[in-house]
């Protein structure tokens, strides 16, 4: 059965992950949770259903624009969340 994705998301996590480690900021699952939202509210989806959609979408992500684009999105995200925790 096909399932809709946000491959979109699927990079903020991949990239949230990545840095994580290296920064000073709560990592509690809804200080997390609130980094992806606001990560994601600042990037424009890329809803996929089939393979192939994944792999066409896959490889437009491995351009480096992209991927600085939602590394400076999840950035700003843990700034923002960092200077101003919902607990």
């Amino acid at each position: 059965m096909p399932v809709l994705r946000n491959y979109t998301e699927e990079v903020v996590d991949e990239i949230l992950q990545e840095i994580l480690p290296t920064q000073d900021v709560c990592k509690c699952e809804r200080c997390l949770l609130d980094i992806k939202a606001i990560a994601l509210n600042q990037l424009p989806p890329k809803y996929v259903v089939t393979d192939k959609g994944e792999v066409i979408t896959r490889l437009n992500f491995t351009k480096i624009a992209d991927r600085t684009e939602v590394l400076t999105a999840v950035l700003r995200a843990i700034d923002k969340v960092k200077k101003n925790p919902s607990h």
